[in-house]
């Protein structure tokens, strides 16, 4: 018999704590063919794991990510009521998903994110992957517009610091915006950024990331210079 790449898991809703089935992929099934410089993953086969990430419930439609905190801020749960709950119109997510139904889900956690007042390193990461699935449609626009999104979050996440007890390291979210900024043409930003990254180069565990930062360096020093 044939084993499928996928699994159901039961997933205990942070919302309203009623459980709904959702799909995982195995992870002898995630082969990464290789990673793109802003780290979206290219997958060697037709499993794509980044589709099955965002959790959707189907109870309240509160959508999350096991990034999510389980704390909710006093009269947050009112407002997901008032504008997820209420109008929530059931959806079938808990079987494999296309890419379009992976941009409905992320767009879904994105919004609930917002309303719930997390991270901007979490909303960060939900809009940078809407940028990626927009990318692997070569749909330009909306994946600037979600890499443009993404970028803000980081800076703001890194200017509050609310990265500090997550698995984030400030050069990695230096690097993010960096390398984002490069991406929607922000050069200045690109510049400065790499070269915050680039001046840590001393710490340990991150050479890989300094590694990274000064071959974009280069790559924007040229495109400066054809502009000349």
């Amino acid at each position: 018999m044939e084993i499928s790449p996928y699994y159901e898991k039961n997933i205990q809703c942070i919302n309203c704590k009623k459980e709904f089935p959702s799909l995982k992929v195995r992870s002898k099934f995630i082969k990464v063919e290789h990673t793109e410089s802003d780290f979206q993953p290219i997958y060697a086969d037709d499993v794509n794991a980044l589709y099955y990430n965002v959790f959707v419930c189907e109870h309240c439609g509160f959508s999350f990510t096991e990034d999510f905190t389980k704390y909710f801020a006093p009269g947050v749960q009112d407002n997901i009521r008032s504008q997820i709950t209420e109008k929530w119109v059931h959806h079938d997510f808990k079987g494999e998903r296309t890419v379009f139904q992976a941009i409905q889900v992320y767009k879904l956690a994105f919004i609930c994110g917002q309303i719930k007042k997390e991270k901007f390193v979490a909303t960060a990461g939900l809009a940078l992957r809407l940028g990626w699935l927009y990318r692997s449609l070569d749909n330009e626009g909306q994946e600037q517009r979600f890499l443009t999104i993404s970028r803000d979050h980081y800076m703001e996440s890194y200017s509050n610091e609310d990265y500090s007890s997550t698995q984030m390291s400030d050069v990695r979210i230096m690097y993010m915006i960096a390398e984002l900024s490069r991406r929607i043409n922000d050069l200045e930003n690109a510049t400065r950024f790499f070269s915050k990254v680039i001046e840590k180069q001393n710490i340990s565990g991150e050479a890989k990331i300094i590694d990274m930062a000064k071959e974009q360096w280069a790559i924007i020093r040229e495109e400066k210079a054809r502009q000349v």
